[in-house]
């Protein structure tokens, strides 16, 4: 009597091996797609920096010319 048929990665067991294998590697790859776009989304709209903030409280006439330049200078330097 031949065993050979339950030795065969193609019969038996190793079909749940293989299939394992490659439902692993796609849902890896299809997190790090999701992970990555989602955090590439939010890095994107991290708010204002510095110097926008600065130029929008110039632009609304809360700061004068030389306290925008001063500051500016200030961050610049930082």
């Amino acid at each position: 009597m031949d065993h050979s048929y339950w030795n065969n990665w193609n019969f038996g067991w190793g079909w749940l091996i293989w299939f394992g294998f490659i439902f692993i590697l796609f849902s890896n790859i299809g997190n790090w797609g999701y992970t990555y776009r989602a955090h590439r989304k939010y890095d994107m709209q991290s708010g204002n920096n510095a110097f926008d903030i600065l130029s929008e409280r110039y632009a609304r006439g809360e700061i004068s010319r030389e306290e925008y330049s001063k500051m500016k200078a200030d961050i610049a330097a930082a």
